[in-house]
């Protein structure tokens, strides 16, 4: 079906409390589904990437980011830019090595866990919000960007800080085919 022309695209937006509670609910039923925290947290970071790689061409027509030159420039973008833009937080940035291929961004408040007190004693591995972590990574390696992305601190065990932690591994080749 076509659009009317002369009409422009409807940007559709839920509020961030359904978002919330939609995700805790998704997030009680694989706990659900699998017996083992480690289940879970594979399947929130699977489902993550497949929406990193889907979220990157969203996120670079809306924001009209440049391309960035360096791995520091890349984290203060997911930061300042794509944190602020679907989450409505803006995590700071920290450089943890000498490299200067791995950052942390740090969370002051976490919109994902707003309605979320503690986890049962008996999910203490599990990894609630691991779903970011796989946006990142897979929106990351959607602009070639290899990278290994984990929670390093969560308030939710207990950590001062929520903490995500990002590690980029290689620029991915530019692959040039010979015809």
């Amino acid at each position: 079906m076509s659009r009317p022309p002369g009409r422009k695209q409807e940007n559709h937006k839920i509020s961030r409390e359904l978002f919330v509670l939609t995700y805790g609910a998704l997030v009680a039923q694989l706990c659900k589904d699998y017996e083992k925290d480690e289940d879970v947290n594979t399947c929130l970071d699977r489902m993550g990437y497949g929406i990193g790689i889907r979220l990157i061409d969203d996120f670079l027509a809306r924001s009209a980011v440049k391309k960035c030159r360096s791995y520091s420039e890349t984290a203060d973008v997911i930061a300042q830019v794509a944190f602020k833009m679907y989450l409505g937080v803006t995590p700071s940035v920290s450089c943890s090595s000498a490299a200067g291929n791995e950052f942390s961004l740090i969370l002051d408040k976490n919109p994902l866990v707003d309605f979320v007190e503690e986890l049962p004693a008996e999910r203490a591995s599990l990894c609630y919000c691991n779903l970011l972590c796989g946006v990142i990574r897979g929106a990351l390696e959607m602009v070639h960007l290899a990278a290994e992305v984990t929670f390093l601190q969560d308030r939710l065990k207990g950590d001062a800080v929520t903490e995500i932690g990002i590690t980029f591994l290689r620029k991915a080749e530019d692959r040039k085919h010979k015809r």
